[in-house]
């Protein structure tokens, strides 16, 4: 129990790193919103429960949170796809969910390669 434990504090960075990409990602969402980058309209557009669910997605990947991270994000673009369209809606309900489990699985791979790098020291 205790080799998990220590393996799981290897994962986290330290508090001040966490916050620091917080706030690096909630600049980003500012900008893009107060300059509507995404087309979405007006301000308020671009906070809303869906774009909340890609934000901390996009946090938990930054904290190495993989599975996740690409859930959140997933679901927050899958609701808001609905609403603004980014693909046509037959192109992405025939490959959205199958190019998510891709991902899934390309990433559970490459955590193998982090886990089996801090196991050899």
């Amino acid at each position: 129990m205790k080799h998990h434990d220590h393996h799981l504090r290897e994962r986290e960075h330290h508090p001040r790193i966490s916050i620091g990409i917080f706030f690096i990602v909630l600049g980003l969402a500012l900008l893009a919103a107060t300059n509507d980058l995404f087309k979405l309209g007006s301000f308020r557009e671009y906070f809303t429960w869906e774009t909340a669910m890609i934000f901390i997605g996009l946090l938990l990947l930054l904290n190495l949170r993989f599975t996740g991270g690409v859930l959140m994000i997933a679901g927050g673009i899958w609701f808001l796809n609905y609403r603004i369209n980014f693909i046509s809606q037959m192109v992405f309900n025939q490959y959205f969910w199958p190019a998510v489990i891709v991902i899934l699985g390309i990433l559970f791979i490459i955590s193998s390669f982090f886990k089996r790098k801090h196991q050899d020291y």
